[in-house]
């Protein structure tokens, strides 16, 4: 069972009196494991189909290369209609290596959504002691309060 939160806004609980009678408390999740397939053009989201990292990479590496070209092309005065041409071509080339991006960072968060363990760690992650902590019920009393004064200099 998820932990669950209330909010209530300041103004309205202003306007209800001083109980903040009148609102009803909203659940909030503080931990969402897994939700629906993430959708790409209304089907689930397919890592086979659509570009690859190689693809990225050979369009950065064009980007990059007609950046550095375009200003240079009005330097050793090029012809306008080239440098112009370059110019648009480095326009276009970046709207498509953007959608690239945004492709390939849905793919990551798809392949993301569900809880995994990180391949190197031998520690618990933070997920896992939630869990537990959830699984053991409410945490004890402490013994004492925290005292104010501590190594820290003032």
């Amino acid at each position: 069972m998820a932990a669950t939160t209330s909010i209530r806004p300041r103004r309205a609980a202003r306007r209800t009196g001083e109980g903040g009678t009148g609102l009803l408390p909203v659940p909030l999740p503080l931990v969402t494991i897994s939700g629906p397939p993430v959708q790409y053009k209304g089907d689930d989201l397919d890592a086979a189909r659509g570009p690859g990292l190689g693809c990225f990479r050979f369009q950065l590496i064009v980007l990059g290369f007609l950046v550095v070209l375009t200003p240079l092309s009005v330097l050793w005065k090029w012809p306008d209609a080239v440098s112009a041409g370059l110019l648009f071509v480095v326009v276009i080339l970046l709207l498509i290596t953007g959608q690239t991006i945004i492709f390939l960072l849905r793919l990551v968060a798809a392949d993301r959504r569900g809880r995994r363990r990180p391949l190197a760690s031998t520690t618990k992650t933070v997920g896992e002691l939630a869990d537990e902590a959830a699984k053991a019920g409410p945490p004890d009393e402490p013994a004492s309060p925290p005292s104010d004064e501590g190594p820290v200099r003032q």
